[in-house]
Formats: C-alpha cells, structure tokens, sequence
C-alpha cells in the first residue's frame, strides 16, 4: 500500500515577513503548484529524491549553474529532518510506532527557491504521510510548529510560521503571532477567511531570480536581533497592515487592500536590500495599474489587478522581464 501526501505552494497577501517576528499576516495556499511525498512499506528505510536533485550533469558548466541557482540544497534533507521531528514529536508524547520501514519519495511542481514555500510543503507532505502511515493523530494547530522546528532546529533554514500555517489550514488564512499567544497556548491564533472575499489576484515569478530565502532574510534577522529600532518599528508597521488588510476583506474594501499590498512592500524596502532583478517586476506591474509586493522572500510577486485587460497587460510586461504570471488557485 502506497500513502501520498500533498501539500500546496502559498503566497503572502499582506503582512509578511512580520511572520518570523511575532507579526501578523494573512497568507493564501496556492493550488496551481504542489510537493508530494509517497511512503511504501518495505524491508528497509530509503528515501529517494526527484528527477531535479539527479546527480548526473551535462558538464562542469551546469553543475556550477545550478549551485549559483539553488544552492547545496535539495528535497533529501527536508525528509530526513522531517522525520527526525516527527520521530521526537511521537518520542515525547510516549506515542509508540509500528516497526516497520518505508520507502519515501518525493517530488515537486513548485517553481525553486522563487519565494513561494517549496522546502515547507516538502516537510508538510511528509509529516502528513508519515502521520497516516504509523496512524499518528498530530493536531492541525501544532503541525506548523513542527514543520518549522525542522527547518529552524534541524537546518538552521531563517524562516517563520506564515508558509508552515497556510500549508497546513490551506484556503486564506489571517495569523495572528503575537509571542504571548504563542506562549499561552503553544500556537498562534489561525482564523480561515473565505476564500470568496478574495479580489482578482495575479502571481508572477522569474526562476532566474531564484536565492535561498533563509539567505535573504538573515539581514532582517541581524537587525531585529540587536535591537535596531527601524527594524522592528518597520516590522510593526508591516504587521498592523495584516490586521488592516483581513478588516479590507472583510469590509469588501478593495482599494484599501491594494494600498495596503503596495505598502507592504514599500515597508519592507526600508529594512532589506532588495536586488534590482526583483524591484524591476514590481515596477513593472505598478505601472500596469497593479498592485505588486512579494509573494515570500523574492523571486515571485503578488497583486490585485483590475479585469482582464489589465491581467493581460500583466502577462505580456512580464513576460519582457522572462517571468511566468499565473492566476492563483486558492479554494
């Protein structure tokens, strides 16, 4: 018997990355792309990558290309980490697992290291299959926690709750991470918000801007972790935009929304430099008539357009610049 698991990219509306910081953000799964896992017992453990993480090269050239893209990184070590927290997650709670073994394979349609959460839905899938194959009840307000343990603890990944949460509620979710909630109850306040409340939403991605996001946020960490005011007041101001933004939603206030995406990303500039590949998308789709900030950490953007003119207008700029504009699925 073959268990698969799934587990979908996602995008920041508003708020992020006020995430990895106690903020607030309210994220959307995307369904166009996703990372699957298959478990299938057998005599030993072995776990087996996707046809991308092949070891064989045409030559020096695209070896070093694909270092320069996606760095020493690949989905081998997201499960191996995964299954570390898992084991500990059922160790700790005296929960006793069948002796049996499996083998583990994964593979992924989302676009790499572009922004939009591929290592996470990796680890998500994985907990989720390796939950149903030993039958393994995880309660859904405490998987993020231990998704996110595996990159921060195990892989020393830079990252936040946003990716791990979305994951796993999927649809539209508003967070709420204040650290005394987290404290109080071991998770952060997760409230689903109809995915009908959504207005027209654009997603483009330019694989050559591919970095390592943990990578990209360390400057934002360096800074809020010595106290650097403009750091944490910016990271503030972009947290209270989430709370502003799930009341737009609500309210059916959609230019207020759009202002406050574009906000989100003017905020974020003052505190991390971003590289003149990623302000030129963003420039591009403003001057469509778009709202535009990033989806996650760069590489990919997000926005609200107007109709189908605009959207198309959307698709033939950024297709200058060689990104990819999808329309997101989030139901």
């Amino acid at each position: 018997m073959v268990i698969e698991s799934r587990a979908y990219a996602r995008a920041g509306l508003v708020g992020n990355p006020s995430d990895g910081y106690f903020g607030k953000v309210i994220a959307i799964s995307v369904k166009n792309f996703w990372a699957s896992v298959s478990l299938e017992e057998a005599q030993e453990l072995e776990i087996k990558g996707d046809e991308q993480e092949s070891n064989i090269y045409r030559d020096i050239h695209e070896l070093v290309e694909e270092i320069n893209l996606y760095g020493y990184y690949g989905g081998v070590r997201l499960i191996k980490a995964s299954i570390k927290k898992f084991f500990e997650y059922c160790l700790n709670r005296n929960i006793k697992l069948e002796a049996k073994n499996f083998t583990a394979r994964y593979d992924s349609t989302i676009p790499r290291q572009v922004g939009l959460g591929g290592s996470s839905a990796i680890i998500v899938a994985t907990i989720r299959a390796l939950a149903r194959f030993y039958k393994v009840e995880i309660p859904v307000e405490i998987l993020p926690s231990i998704v996110l343990d595996a990159e921060l603890k195990e892989l020393r990944i830079n990252a936040g709750l946003m990716d791990r949460v979305i994951q796993v509620y999927e649809g539209c979710v508003y967070m709420n991470l204040d650290s005394e909630i987290i404290k109080k109850n071991g998770h952060g306040i997760y409230e689903q918000l109809d995915p009908k409340l959504l207005p027209h939403l654009y997603l483009a991605y330019k694989p050559s801007l591919a970095k390592v996001s943990g990578d990209v946020l360390n400057e934002i960490r360096v800074g809020y972790e010595r106290g650097d005011r403009l750091v944490i007041e910016t990271l503030n101001r972009i947290a209270e935009i989430a709370e502003r933004g799930k009341q737009a939603l609500l309210q059916g206030n959609m230019d207020e929304l759009y202002n406050l995406m574009n906000e989100n990303f003017d905020l974020r500039r003052k505190i991390m430099k971003i590289s003149s590949g990623n302000l030129e998308l963003i420039r591009a789709a403003r001057e469509c008539g778009a709202s535009a900030k990033f989806a996650g950490s760069g590489g990919s953007i997000i926005g609200m357009y107007k109709d189908e003119d605009m959207f198309s207008h959307l698709v033939i700029e950024l297709k200058k610049l060689e990104a990819k504009v999808i329309k997101p699925i989030v139901e």
